[in-house]
């Protein structure tokens, strides 16, 4: 009975110290949450950090192969729709396909806060891995650079195809305004 209390007082500290972490991370990440410029340029500044490490150790291609398709499969995530038309039965939730067709707001299925999220803390986990020998597998880097654009252009293709057949466009420039309809008797020309 004693062994096990004494284990219990000395997981608490661990575990105090696990949620107290825990809280902090996740009030500065609800910080962040309406500052979308300052969270990409902070991004940016750990892919900058990153390619700077690779580049300086010349070495880690396959880590970072496995990035860039891990980065790629989130953007298609970001660029799609989060009910895609070709797998859901038409049941009135998919997107409008035809002009006359109700207006219904497009939804990715990865929005951008948890895209944003997600390349983050990627970046974040390969520059570690940069620093432990095993993961620096040689190979013939161009090789590796050449499959991965032939790969982006054929998935990009695709997902630019899907978004002509279907009608959507992922990004929005500004808010949405009605602006009416314009009466004939205002664009005729007045007689006197």
């Amino acid at each position: 009975m004693e062994g096990s209390s004494g284990e219990a007082a000395a997981e608490l500290p661990v575990a105090n110290w696990r949620r107290d972490f825990s809280r902090a991370f996740q009030y500065y990440l609800d910080r962040s949450t309406p500052h979308p410029v300052g969270r990409w340029l902070g991004t940016l500044a750990a892919a900058v950090i990153y390619s700077l490490r690779v580049y300086y150790v010349q070495g880690f291609y396959i880590v970072s192969y496995g990035l860039g398709i891990y980065v790629l499969n989130l953007l298609i995530g970001f660029l799609s729709p989060k009910e895609d038309p070709e797998l859901e039965v038409l049941d009135g939730a998919s997107l409008p396909t035809k002009g006359s067709d109700e207006f219904r707001p497009f939804i990715r299925r990865l929005p951008e806060f948890k895209f944003w999220y997600s390349i983050t803390k990627a970046f974040c986990i390969a520059f570690v891995m940069t620093f432990f020998s095993v993961f620096d597998v040689p190979v013939f880097w161009p090789i590796l650079l050449c499959y991965w654009i032939v790969l982006f252009v054929l998935t990009m293709k695709r997902q630019i195809l899907h978004m002509i057949k279907y009608k959507y466009v992922p990004f929005s420039i500004g808010k949405q305004r009605y602006t009416g309809k314009k009466s004939s008797s205002s664009t005729g020309s007045s007689k006197d």
